[in-house]
């Protein structure tokens, strides 16, 4: 006695069998499953079998209706939730299988949002109503927060409770949805009543005539129960408009290679419609195409896959621009860094130099003054020893040559604290120069960010700006490099003047040296002015009080002028 698995195996393998044309091997089912007779159909081990002995073998001569109501009657009744649906079971069978045609061929299957408006337009047209837009854009816009598709089961509820069809009955619904069905699914062109002209008896009958790509089918009537005979199209078929006779207004005839139909429309605009329809199939037969709803299907398929592509593709740019964007804001943010760490330095540099200028000036100033009591002591010692002028003037003579040395080399000091003021304006200039091109790097920085936080409809044009002011932060870069050059040639120039300064005071403090190790200094007195005039050791000195004074004070303008520009 077989178990319930191996039972309902047993059967649903000998119906699809049956459904698709193909014979039953029962011992072959066994011979798969002797080692695995547990468990429910629906298990991986039924998979194999089903790929291997059935769909294998399946060749395209069997009834696709047929099998899909056997997978209708295997589904629909766990699935199916007939509470509210104003529509019946064979209604809901024929929307399932307009749901398979239109699905996306993926799993699991389901219909998407340009598909569900495609077919409710069709199911709108066919019931006779107008399609109202704002409705299915509000519809569209509830699914899109949810989802972006619908699975079979869902659609039939979207239809069966007359979301999209108020104000209409029952019948006129399930009629839509046949026509809809006829069209989708069993490739009907056209279909109506028309009257066709015997063959043997020559009489006129009405019959239900049904058009698809390659045959005309006539029934008694339009329940398709009773099926009277075929007209089989071919390339070789034409039709053709026919006068009137016999009372017949709306004549036209369809000619095969064997037979000929005449049939008469019930008026002329119906008659124009038959004989366009046939042609088309007639034509489409000829260029070796399929029916036009199948060419759109797949079109529209196509083009979902296009655009799903593009999309991709844009996202995975979209994904590189924003990677590349980050480094750039990391380098830029690595920059600032560095240029804040270059600042600090100048300015620690600046202060440094400028602490060392002023310990120079205190110590030149001490200098002055000491300079200043020497002078005084020595002029006291020249009053002293003036009456010894004859003995010491050949050693004036050389205390002149080397006082005039000296004089040159106080000279040579002088135009080195020129040239340092100079350079040291100079790079101040530089500094301004490098705070300017910092704030235009930091504004451009700015300009950036605020760019970035644009909506996705700008960022091709923010694209385009970010590339300009990229260019414009790496022009202002060079220019950065090369104040920092000019900066250096200055600091270069600095310290060579430094060196001059140093070398200069070195030659005075070894002229003072040599100075100081003479016995005693004098002076040829020499007409000069009238004026009181200090004397010192090494002779009359080089200005008198009021100039020192002069020039005392313009030495603290100068040292106050440099503080108020630091």
């Amino acid at each position: 006695m077989c178990s319930t698995p191996s039972l309902s195996r047993n059967v649903l393998s000998h119906n699809l069998c049956t459904v698709m044309r193909i014979p039953h091997d029962p011992v072959a089912l066994e011979e798969h499953f002797k080692h695995d007779d547990v468990g429910p159909v629906s298990t991986q081990g039924y998979m194999p079998y089903l790929n291997k002995f059935i769909l294998d073998k399946v060749q395209d001569n069997f009834d696709r209706q047929d099998f899909n109501r056997m997978c209708w009657t295997l589904c629909a009744r766990k699935n199916l939730n007939r509470t509210h649906l104003l529509i019946s079971d064979e209604d809901a069978f024929k929307i399932w299988c307009i749901f398979n045609f239109l699905s996306e061929e993926k799993y699991p299957l389901a219909i998407v949002t340009e598909e569900i408006e495609y077919f409710l337009r069709k199911l709108t047209e066919a019931m006779g109503g107008s399609w109202v837009e704002e409705r299915f854009e509000d519809y569209k816009l509830e699914l899109s927060i949810k989802q972006q598709s619908l699975s079979a089961w869902e659609l039939i509820t979207l239809v069966g409770t007359g979301t999209f069809s108020k104000g209409v009955d029952r019948q006129t619904l399930s009629m839509g949805i046949t026509e809809v069905f006829h069209e989708l699914i069993l490739d009907v062109f056209k279909q109506g009543y028309m009257m066709k002209k015997g063959h043997k008896r020559k009489n006129w009958t009405e019959r239900w005539f049904l058009l698809r790509p390659n045959s005309m089918s006539y029934y008694v009537s339009e329940d398709l129960a009773e099926k009277k005979g075929d007209i089989v199209l071919n390339a070789n078929c034409c039709v053709e408009s026919l006068p009137d006779k016999e009372g017949k207004k709306c004549l036209f005839y369809v000619k095969c290679s064997d037979k000929s139909y005449e049939i008469n429309a019930s008026d002329k605009k119906r008659k124009q419609e038959w004989i366009q329809a046939i042609q088309m199939c007639l034509s489409l037969m000829q260029l070796g195409r399929t029916v036009p709803h199948r060419e759109s299907l797949q079109k529209r398929r196509d083009l979902r896959q296009k655009q799903q592509g593009e999309q991709e593709e844009l996202e995975l740019r979209m994904r590189e621009l924003q990677t590349a964007n980050e480094n750039k804001q990391h380098q830029l943010e690595a920059l600032r860094k560095k240029l804040e760490e270059a600042a600090a330095n100048a300015a620690e540099e600046e202060r440094r130099l400028l602490q060392t200028q002023t310990e120079q000036q205190d110590r030149y100033r001490m200098d002055l003054e000491r300079e200043k009591m020497v002078r005084q002591e020595m002029e006291e010692q020249v009053a002293q020893k003036s009456s010894e002028l004859e003995q010491y003037l050949q050693r004036v003579h050389e205390l002149e040559d080397m006082y005039h040395r000296l004089k040159d080399a106080l000279e040579d000091e002088k135009r080195a604290r020129q040239d340092e003021e100079t350079v040291r304006r100079l790079q101040a200039r530089l500094l301004e120069e490098e705070a300017i091109k910092r704030a235009e790097l930091e504004q451009i920085h700015l300009h950036q960010q605020r760019a970035i936080s644009e909506t996705e409809v700008e960022k091709q044009e923010l694209r385009k700006e970010g590339t300009a002011k990229e260019n414009a932060l790496q022009a202002a870069m060079l220019q950065l490099e090369q104040l920092e050059k000019e900066r250096q040639v200055a600091l270069e120039q600095y310290q060579e003047v430094v060196q001059k300064l140093e070398d200069a005071a070195n030659n005075t403090r070894t002229w003072k040296h040599k100075v100081a190790h003479h016995e005693g200094l004098v002076r040829l007195v020499q007409p000069g002015s009238k004026g009181p005039q200090k004397i010192t050791n090494w002779g009359p000195a080089s200005f008198t009080e009021a100039e020192l004074s002069l020039r005392e004070k313009d030495w603290q303008e100068r040292k106050n002028q440099a503080a108020e520009n630091q």
